[in-house]
Parts: C-alpha cells; sequence; structure tokens
C-alpha cells in the first residue's frame, strides 16, 4: 500500500463513512463524519459529525497532559498532524504532541451507527515518560443532553443524547471520568524508553442507550488490525494508484477514488445492487419521516448522466459500476422498456424517462466489448428502452427528432434557457426545444447498440438502429451553424434558431393588444410578475395568425410553472402575427412581460455533438478552434464553463460554472478527433480547480468557477470528482484487466506517469512504455502506438 504524507496545506479530504462493500449501510439512519486537522472550538484534531443535522455538533478529539501541561490544539504540536492513509470508511493519521512522544490515529467507520479507532503513543526519548491521554466527545444537541459520565457493566462511558439517539463512547484500558472542562475518558501512560501503548475506543449511536454501549463494546473487541488488512486488500486490488510528476495530481485522484467508492450504499428492496448518492456529508443520512421519502435530489437516487461519470473513476469492470446499470434494468417497465431517470433506494421515481446514457454505459462496462456474456444480459433491455424514446409521448411532431421532457433529464437543470425560477432566466418550456444535445445522446447510444448487437449476432437488429441513427445525425446536423462554428436549439415545431425580442412589459390589465407581425413563425412565452403574496389562477387567451390563418390559444394554470418571481409559460402554438391576449386571475398591481422564445444562448451541453462523433473532420476543427478553445467562447482558465461569457452579474454562479461531467464528455469528444493535447491541456485546467479547493478547503465541490477556480455548490458532490476516466484516456491507457491493457498515442504530459492496478504496472515515459504484468513480463513499446497488449 502506498504511504503518504499530507497535511492542512495539501490537497485532502477527509470524509469517512460505512462502505457498503464492507457492511451492510443504513441508508435511512447513516452517521458520516469528517476529520478535521486543525481549528474548530476548542482547536483540536477533531473527526465530527451532526447525525444528518439532529445535533448541531459532535466532535471526538485528544488531549494530552504531562508535566502539567495540557494540549489539544495541533498548532501547538511538535508534530503536526499528517495523513497516512485514506480509504472511503478509514483514516490514518501521525502526529507528535511533545518531543519525543510519536502518536498514531486510525479511525473506522464499522457500521452506519458506530466509529472505531485506536491511538498508539509511543515513547521515542531516552528517558521514561508519563503522561495523561483523554479522549473528548463533546455533543452539542439541538434536542437532548451533552455527553457525561456512566458506570456501565463497572466501566465507566460517556453517554448523551441527541433527539432519539443514545451516544456512548467506550474506551479500552479501564479509563475514568477526565478531569478537563470537556467531556471526556482519560487512561494514565506509563512509558519506558522505546515503549508503546495502545487503546482502542469505540462510539455508537443508537436508539436505546444499552444497545448503543454494547455495540461499542463489541466494535472495539474486533480484531482492529485484521478489520483494517481487509480494508487494505480490498482497496487495493479496486483502486487505481496514479504516480504522476505533480504529488498534488496524485493525491487528487485517490481521494477522488476514496470519495466515489463512499458515494454508495448497500442495496434494498426497491433496488437489487448498491446505488449512489450524490453526496455524503455529516449534514446528511438522516431521514426523519423513516422511508426515505423526505430525501432531497442528492439523495433521491441514481441517475444516468452521473452514473457516466462516476463509473468513469472505476475500472472498466468493476462489479460496483455494473451493479448501477442493473438497477436501472430492475425498475424497467416490462410492458413498453421506460426506465425512470432517478430510481431511488426507497423508491423513489423521478417519473421520466432515463436520459440516453446506459447504453453507452454499457458498452463502457462491457471494457468495450471484451464481457459478451455481460453486453448478452443487458442488451435486451437497453434495447427496448431506446426505442421508448421514439414514442409519441415523447416526439410531439413525430419526425423521429424526440425532445427532453423534464430540465433534470439533461444533467444541467439551471440551464437558463429553461429555468424559470430566477428573473434573468428564459423559463421556455423544455418540450418545445429540439436540442441537439438530446439527439446527439441518442446517436451515441443508438450507435453503442450497434456495437452490441453486432458482437452479439443481432444483425437484423442493426439495420433499424443504423436507419434511426442516420435520422439522428441528420436532425444534429440540422442544428450545425457554420458561420457561428457551432450547434444551436432549435424549435420544436418550425426548427429555426431564432433570436428573441421582448414584445411588451407593462402592468397587468384584461387585454393587452399587440399588433405584430413576424417574418418567420415564432413561439411566445409569458411572464407574470406577481406583486402579491400568492399569485392568483392566471389565465391568458391568445388571438394572433399563422401564416394568414386564425390561431387561437389558450394558457391554463397548469401550463405556468411558478416561482419567486411570479409564474411564466410558453404558448404550445407559433404565431406569424399576433393581435390580442386577454388575461384572468391578476391583479393591476401585477407585470407582465411577453416576448418571443429566443433559442440563440450557447451553452455547453450544445457541444456535446462533439462526443457522439457527429461533426465532419472540418465541422470538429471548427468547433474546437472557433468555439471550444477560443477565449471569446469556452476557453477559460478552469475549464470549459456551462456558458461562454457571463451575460447578467446575478447569474454568474450559473453562467461560469464549471461542470466536470460535461468537460468530461466534451473532452473525450476532443479525443475523438484526434485532439489529445487539446484534452490533456482541458484535464489540466480542471485539475488546478480541483487541486486548489482540495488544498483551500479540504473538499471538492459540485461546481468550479472558470475564472477564479472557486468551489460552488455542494460539498464533495460526485459532479467535483477528479476526472480520473478523462485523465486516462489522455494518457492513451486504457485497463482491461489486470492481464490486458491498450495503449493509444503517446504521454502528452510535462512528467511520466505510472499507473499500477492489481499488480499491473504502466509507465508511459517520453516516447516509450513500459508495461510489467503482474507475473512480472515486461513489454517495451515505442510512442506513439495504438496497440492491445496481453500477458503471455
Amino acid at each position: 500500500m502506498r504511504d503518504w504524507n499530507l497535511g492542512p496545506g495539501d490537497p485532502i479530504q477527509l470524509t469517512i463513512a460505512a462502505d457498503a462493500r464492507l457492511t451492510t449501510t443504513d441508508y435511512l439512519n447513516d452517521h458520516i463524519w469528517e476529520l478535521d486537522l486543525s481549528g474548530g472550538d476548542p482547536a483540536a484534531l477533531a473527526l465530527r459529525t451532526t447525525y444528518g443535522l439532529r445535533a448541531r455538533l459532535m466532535r471526538l478529539f485528544p488531549r494530552f497532559t504531562e508535566n502539567g501541561k495540557t494540549i489539544n490544539d495541533p498548532a501547538a504540536f511538535i508534530g503536526p498532524p499528517r495523513v497516512r492513509r485514506f480509504y472511503p470508511n478509514f483514516l490514518s493519521v501521525t502526529f507528535s504532541p511533545f518531543a519525543g512522544i510519536e502518536v498514531s490515529t486510525e479511525y473506522w467507520v464499522a457500521t452506519s451507527q458506530v466509529v472505531c479507532g485506536r491511538l498508539n503513543v509511543i515513547n521515542r526519548s531516552i528517558k521514561p515518560r508519563s503522561l495523561r491521554l483523554e479522549w473528548v466527545a463533546q455533543l452539542s444537541p439541538i434536542e437532548g443532553r451533552s455527553m457525561a459520565a456512566e458506570q456501565k457493566q463497572s466501566v465507566v462511558v460517556l453517554q448523551g443524547q441527541v433527539e432519539d439517539l443514545f451516544p456512548v463512547l467506550f474506551l479500552t484500558g479501564g479509563p475514568q471520568a477526565g478531569p478537563g472542562p470537556y467531556s471526556s475518558l482519560a487512561l494514565m501512560l506509563d512509558l519506558l524508553p522505546g515503549a508503546n501503548r495502545q487503546v482502542t475506543w469505540a462510539l455508537a449511536s443508537l436508539r436505546d442507550p444499552q444497545q448503543s454501549f454494547e455495540l461499542a463494546r463489541r466494535t472495539a473487541a474486533r480484531p482492529f488490525d485484521a478489520e483494517k488488512t481487509r480494508i487494505e486488500l480490498l482497496n487495493t486490488s479496486q483502486t487505481i494508484d496514479i504516480v504522476t510528476g505533480d504529488p498534488e495530481w496524485d493525491a487528487a485522484f485517490a481521494f477522488s477514488q476514496k470519495a466515489a467508492y463512499g458515494l454508495f450504499h448497500s442495496p434494498t428492496e426497491h433496488l437489487p445492487y448498491p446505488s449512489f448518492v450524490f453526496s455524503r456529508q455529516p449534514d446528511q443520512g438522516f431521514s426523519r419521516l423513516g422511508n426515505g421519502q423526505d430525501y432531497p435530489y442528492f439523495w433521491s437516487g441514481q441517475s444516468p448522466f452521473e452514473a457516466y461519470y462516476l463509473t468513469s473513476l472505476f475500472p472498466c469492470n468493476a462489479e460496483l459500476a455494473r451493479g448501477v446499470l442493473k438497477n436501472f434494468l430492475a425498475v424497467q417497465d416490462a410492458h413498453d422498456g421506460t426506465i425512470d431517470n432517478k430510481p431511488g433506494l426507497a423508491g423513489q421515481r423521478a417519473r421520466f424517462l432515463a436520459a440516453p446514457y446506459l447504453a453507452s454505459l454499457a458498452w463502457k462496462l462491457s471494457c468495450n466489448g471484451q464481457d459478451q456474456e455481460f453486453l448478452n444480459t443487458v442488451y435486451p433491455g437497453l434495447a427496448a428502452y431506446f426505442w421508448n424514446w421514439f414514442s409519441p409521448t415523447r416526439d410531439h411532431d413525430r419526425n423521429g427528432l424526440p425532445e427532453w421532457q423534464h430540465q433534470l433529464q439533461t444533467g444541467f437543470e439551471d440551464n437558463p434557457l429553461f429555468e424559470g425560477w430566477h428573473a434573468w432566466a428564459q423559463g421556455i418550456d423544455i418540450t418545445t426545444v429540439q436540442s441537439p444535445a438530446l439527439l446527439a445522446a441518442l446517436y451515441h447510444e443508438a450507435q453503442s447498440l450497434i456495437r452490441i448487437a453486432t458482437i452479439l449476432g443481432r444483425t437484423s437488429e442493426t439495420i433499424t438502429l443504423k436507419a434511426q441513427a442516420e435520422l439522428l445525425h441528420k436532425g444534429v446536423q440540422s442544428c450545425w451553424d457554420a458561420e457561428a462554428a457551432l450547434y444551436r436549439y432549435a424549435d420544436r415545431d418550425t426548427h429555426l434558431s431564432l433570436a428573441g425580442k421582448v414584445l411588451s412589459e407593462r402592468q397587468a390589465a384584461p387585454v393587452i393588444e399587440i399588433q405584430k407581425q413576424f417574418k418567420q413563425p415564432a413561439r411566445l412565452v409569458i411572464r407574470i410578475f406577481g406583486q402579491e403574496q400568492a399569485l392568483k389562477r392566471p389565465r391568458v387567451t391568445i388571438s394572433g395568425e399563422l401564416n394568414e390563418k386564425p390561431q387561437f390559444e389558450v394558457l391554463d394554470t397548469r401550463d405556468f410553472s411558478f416561482s419567486a418571481n411570479g409564474a411564466i409559460a410558453t404558448t404550445e402554438k407559433v404565431y406569424t402575427s399576433l393581435g390580442k391576449f386577454e388575461f384572468e386571475g391578476l391583479s393591476r398591481r401585477d407585470r407582465v412581460s411577453i416576448q418571443t422564445a429566443d433559442l440563440t444562448m450557447t451553452d455547453h451541453t450544445l457541444l456535446l455533438p462533439l462526443w457522439a462523433r457527429i461533426p465532419s473532420e472540418q465541422e470538429a476543427h471548427a468547433l474546437v478552434f472557433r468555439t471550444i478553445l477560443s477565449a471569446e467562447h469556452f476557453d477559460h482558465p478552469y475549464g470549459i464553463p456551462a456558458l461562454p461569457r457571463l451575460f447578467l452579474h446575478e447569474a454568474d454562479p450559473v453562467s461560469l460554472g464549471v461542470h466536470l461531467p460535461w468537460n468530461q464528455l466534451i473532452g473525450e469528444g476532443l479525443l475523438a478527433y484526434g485532439y489529445r493535447r487539446e484534452a490533456a491541456r482541458l484535464t489540466a485546467h480542471i485539475m488546478s480547480a480541483i487541486i486548489h479547493n482540495l488544498k483551500r478547503s479540504h473538499a471538492f465541490y459540485q461546481t468550479y468557477h472558470a475564472e477564479t477556480g472557486a468551489g460552488q455548490g455542494e460539498r464533495n458532490a460526485l459532479h467535483g470528482l477528479a476526472p480520473l476516466g478523462l485523465f486516462l484516456r489522455t494518457l492513451g491507457v486504457e485497463i482491461l484487466s489486470p492481464t490486458q491493457v491498450r495503449l493509444r498515442g503517446e504521454n502528452p504530459y510535462p512528467w511520466p506517469v505510472t499507473v499500477k492496478y492489481r499488480g499491473l504496472m504502466v509507465m508511459r515515459q517520453m516516447g516509450q512504455t513500459e508495461i510489467i504484468f503482474p507475473n512480472g513480463q515486461p513489454i517495451v513499446l515505442k510512442d506513439p502506438t495504438d496497440a492491445l497488449i496481453t500477458a503471455g
């Protein structure tokens, strides 16, 4: 195992929780912990949680006293804390509180309701030492009581209460209640030169104090070394070790894999395989309803877009990743092939079709077709799901080019074109827009299914798939704007990408006349800014014409989307001329805005055709160099932002937010067209943002600001984990198994890179690559190369 030496100024992320690979986690009552190497009140090396916001704070930390001097602040330690090993449920830290005294402390979250640890104190000096160790439990409950010493079965423990939980702290060695200002268990340590003393503690938090005590005592009695070895062996076998010329990159990739595995929860009756949450933080993990139905979006199910990104952090054949795909297929409707976009461990459903990334995910998880048995199992369900996208409910004009049904399908729910919550966003009904991103994703799905069907010998099915792929290809290409060198949104019915215009903005009135003609059919967006505390039930009757034929439409309450700013609706019909708007249910203090839909807005989803390999070589070149790598568009210091530039100061976090799943897809698109160095440059920009935040805040973030690199949104969200998959692909290394690896191109990075996985070692140097297989067989190849290498 790799030994690290990381301190507070290094890129670290120290959240730990029960590991679903090693125990059965509790999705409804999951206690999640984070280690602070310094800070807090009092300042300490402290493990903390809030029990999912049931407590203000729970902290566990050591205090040391020698010769009347008491110390718990790491800033006063002779040797500051250094992180040596880290796994999803385990941390190892060393420090020296006094000269000649070395301490190693280990933290292990054994199950969702118990955390355990071990301290080993060594006397490195040449004289005997006597010191007092206190293990402090600092509980600040919202409802309940702080930790206090109690005696249970002749053992002194600390016990408290936080709502319906009774935390009990147990310490081996016969401790007494500590004398300090904080509730603690204390032991006297008398150490001869070179001697050491080892103690184990456990904190269990159940709904019964006696059960908490028994669980804590049992956990402290478990064979710690054996459990540690088990954890290390598991993670060694499932983690890719990256050694670059920059140790900060190495740490970021290692912590990303730790965090990714830590997002998983055990199967439930609703999903047969482990599933993931989008973040796992100390403030999360508790369902007050007791059934998970009250969990917010980040804990309410797995989705295809996030699944595609998350699984890129694992080896291609990882069973945990395959289980994610099998969960989607497990909830598939056997009648029509529908798969829900967000099935959850508590039975949650998004109630709209899964975004089209599952066949692409299956191809990736088969190691690009290597595992035919796996593909044979998943193909029928994936094919049925693919064709369901073309049903009339998802293809309103029935031209074979479906529309999104909900913003949450898109992977960019804050898209200003469709999001109506903010006053500066357009809020257009997403079902009225033809999205190049959706068509590109479906085209990629079709190509994946064609590959799978070909391998499986389903020749007849490839014919219809190819025909549909061709239709999708033409649909995407119809959105290409050669002059601007990018793809555009188009109206569902007119297939035009028109600029919008405000037609009227005024106080509400029963009737508003707008005598306006358009050269081309336009769709309308009506926004009502309510001045009262709650909007009444709005109703709008529109009279106009389409190509000199009368056009009449009624927008009822159900057609409006409501937000803090009012209500917004998009017309179902399009118009070439307008006449009269009749309003009902409004107050004269309300304001009304009527405008034509503006589909010229550019965002990062419009770059997805590059990932799907749809543009011609010439078009791809224009898209890459005139749009993606242009400083006037998407080229920014910390990655590709959601929008190429800031259009309004209030929209800054949305506009300039860098979404790593989208950046990964765009990077894969660059690689598909041979732009390896450009993809490596993008990866370097992303890594700069990630490392900056890991060093400053000790966390990954949901998005990163494209200009400053600052983290934004949810802490330690999967969306912000370092893109290991993109890095390996830019490096040109694809590990298919410990005995098989594919190499492409050459190393585009400024330093040699070594990749280790289960005894396999791949060393990409400048001009050559050396491979050493687990059996010791060495192979050296000159670069650039394109080869599949298998151990002899």
